[in-house]
């Protein structure tokens, strides 16, 4: 379950940067936080899936909103290989 966070939030955060720098948006880092729950019963698979991304540099936070969802609806394969059930939700902020 863990390498599944990880490539959730390592796929996820290479296509932001990739968009946002495609964007000629100046992306000097980001970090990104992944929060899930899990079901109590077998398989205890993911019910809640939470990321929070900090994109470091000038970027327009309407920029990094469009990249985000445009990973997660279309560009990742693993956040689009998962449960149509699962609750997904993202957040960001940006500094300078």
């Amino acid at each position: 379950m863990q390498v599944l966070a990880f490539g959730i939030a390592g796929c996820m955060s290479m296509d932001i940067v990739e968009i946002l720098r495609k964007g000629r948006h100046a992306v000097h880092a980001m970090d990104v936080q992944f929060k899930g729950e899990r079901a109590a019963e077998p398989p205890h698979r993911f019910t809640t899936v939470h990321l929070t991304f900090v994109v470091k540099g000038e970027v327009p936070s309407d920029a990094v909103r469009r990249a985000i969802a445009l990973s997660h609806e279309k560009y990742c394969s693993v956040s689009n290989s998962l449960r149509g059930d699962i609750t997904f939700t993202t957040e960001f902020e940006v500094q300078p």
